[in-house]
């Protein structure tokens, strides 16, 4: 999940359609998983899944920035949390409760993560959980994604109340390593991918409306998660100085709002309009 300014005209980034995966991206994945691009077993929510990407990189997604400089807060169409992006970034992590959802006839989302890049750069790397609302109720999934590249689904069980720790770390030579773990079900797992050409230049913890082709999908009604013992190269989030990002709707009405941060470390995401 990223955000790539378009102009810099005006203290707002535009987020373009997304983009076919870059070429060159390698993967070595280590550790003994089921991997799947779309889980098809999951009946109905196989369509629902089918096109979904965790990236700002959508058709009407935009981030506005607060200020023109020394940016604290912005406003987003998809995303809510905090970036940090006043330097080269090599690690971010957090850890949250998985939310359930409230869901209606509408089909929607909502999925938290933490990942490097995306605020500022062209590609996110970046691993979490999705809700998923469908036909009246709610599945959850785990997942991680190298945008431009497709997201790439864990074949493990989590569930609402399930404690999630996500972690993202980068070396200078470019080696990423991924990692999601279910503590409440007992499994984790670690990706390494590699690409040096990677800017590194914001780390985040959010929760995001994911996006298709057709631009941001429906959010669903999470409630409340709150992301704790949340770090930034090895410090503590707050120590990172970030801007605080509320979603919004293209109108200006709040979708998720956040809450500060708490001891330097945690904060809450809230859920206001779909």
């Amino acid at each position: 999940m990223r955000l790539r300014p378009i102009s810099r005209v005006a203290p707002r980034t535009g987020l373009p359609a997304r983009r076919s995966a870059r070429a060159g991206l390698s993967a070595l994945l280590i550790g003994s998983f089921a991997l799947f691009a779309v889980p098809v077993s999951a009946g109905g929510a196989a369509a629902a899944l089918a096109g979904l990407d965790f990236s700002p990189h959508a058709a009407g997604a935009r981030l506005h920035p607060g200020a023109a400089s020394g940016l604290k807060f912005a406003t987003s169409t998809n995303w809510a949390g905090y970036a940090a992006h006043s330097t080269k970034y090599t690690s971010v992590s957090s850890t949250w409760r998985e939310p359930g959802a409230s869901c209606g006839s509408t089909t929607s989302y909502a999925s938290f993560w933490t990942g490097l890049d995306g605020y500022a750069s062209s590609s996110v790397e970046q691993t979490g959980t999705l809700v998923l609302c469908s036909g009246g109720r709610a599945s959850q999934y785990a997942w991680y994604e190298m945008y431009p590249a497709s997201p790439v689904y864990f074949n493990n069980t989590v569930a609402a109340g399930d404690t999630i720790v996500s972690r993202v770390t980068a070396t200078s030579s470019g080696a990423f390593t991924l990692y999601l773990a279910d503590t409440t079900r007992g499994w984790s797992h670690t990706v390494n991918q590699t690409n040096s050409s990677l800017a590194r230049s914001s780390a985040e913890v959010i929760a995001e409306a994911p996006s298709s082709s057709s631009g941001v999908l429906p959010l669903a009604n999470f409630g409340t998660v709150t992301f704790t013992g949340s770090t930034v190269n090895g410090g503590s989030l707050g120590a990172s100085n970030p801007t605080s990002i509320t979603m919004v709707t293209s109108s200006g009405t709040t979708k998720a709002s956040v809450s500060g941060i708490s001891g330097g470390t945690s904060f809450s995401a809230t859920w206001h309009h779909a």
